[in-house]
């Protein structure tokens, strides 16, 4: 007995040596995806101008990363703090973590290159190398094309600067851990899709829009296999009432399946109008996170797209519910 006791001792003290030597290597050799590229972006006035309209309407970079006003419908920005940073994502909305949308005016990213901020879209390593959690959808921007890419930097290097301290994320253990092995190193294209199949340009829209993130029920972070669009994830209102993502696959019973591709369009458009949109939401009563302003200002022709693209993907049965009011 006392020679297995032993044996057994000397077991677990290799494993505890060879976990302890993973978690080292995992929170000092990794992440690993390569230096920042070496690039100076030429900022075009065509760059610029695509750069803000899709960090504007379609990757919505500067709603999440400016503060918000969480009283009104839909989570109108502060103008006056464009992209200043400060918003928290965290346990709340089910997230391993607390992370903050970093400040992205030239206040914080000004000693930054081309290619750190690139890297960091891209990649999702941040100036020192440290992993980012993909809450910042860079496995999304991954996929995007590079000129897209390089409009976006260019738009942010026109953002004027402002002093705002935010704080830092982290994530918590295992998270910790795990993060630093997501990373990778992105490989991004002249051209993803085809520009005259709508269904792509849809998909690459819906992708660059990340769509799938929000209106996908997660656990500890991760999209639930089987469950991508059937809506479910929920954000908490101020005033601690719930809502909860709508289910936009094809289903018929549960999701957009009846509805015409002029409804889809109509969904949008109707908030176009700022006056109908900024408008205060008393306690109780129902808000929403979707930044319908932002979106509502994308081209019928890339709307008509994304609609295409939802028709083809698979039909879940989930009925949501999609306001819960505080007790």
């Amino acid at each position: 007995m006392k020679k297995l006791l032993k044996i057994a001792g000397v077991i677990l003290l290799i494993l505890a040596i060879a976990i302890t030597g993973m978690l080292i290597y995992v929170s000092t050799a990794l992440p690993n995806v390569g230096p920042a590229p070496d690039i100076e972006i030429e900022q075009t006035a065509e760059r610029v101008e695509r750069g803000k309209y899709l960090a504007t309407n379609v990757t919505v970079c500067v709603h999440c990363h400016t503060p918000q006003q969480k009283t009104v419908f839909a989570h109108p920005i502060k103008e006056n703090m464009l992209a200043a940073g400060g918003n928290l994502y965290g346990t709340e909305e089910g997230l391993p973590g607390n992370y903050y949308a970093p400040n992205l005016t030239p206040t914080n990213l000004g000693d930054w290159t081309d290619g750190e901020i690139y890297r960091a879209i891209t990649s999702g390593v941040n100036k020192d190398g440290r992993a980012l959690f993909p809450i910042m959808p860079w496995p999304n921007y991954a996929q995007m094309e590079q000129e897209d890419i390089y409009s976006i930097i260019a738009y942010l290097r026109t953002l004027e600067p402002i002093e705002n301290e935010v704080p830092a994320s982290e994530s918590f253990f295992p998270m910790n851990f795990i993060v630093n092995t997501m990373p990778q190193k992105a490989e991004l294209q002249e051209t993803t899709y085809d520009r005259e199949d709508p269904v792509a340009l849809g998909k690459y829209l819906i992708t660059a829009g990340s769509c799938q993130d929000c209106h996908t029920i997660k656990e500890q972070g991760v999209d639930v296999p089987g469950m991508e669009f059937a809506g479910g994830m929920d954000f908490p209102m101020v005033d601690g009432s719930i809502v909860t993502t709508a289910n936009i696959t094809p289903d018929t019973n549960t999701g957009i399946g009846t509805w015409t591709e002029a409804q889809f369009i109509d969904r949008f458009k109707q908030y176009a109008d700022s006056s109908f949109v900024f408008h205060v939401v008393n306690d109780g009563e129902f808000n929403t996170a979707m930044p319908w302003k932002n979106y509502s200002q994308m081209s019928e022709e890339e709307l008509k797209a994304i609609y295409a693209y939802l028709r083809t993907v698979t039909p879940v049965e989930n009925l949501v519910t999609h306001f819960t009011p505080v007790d």
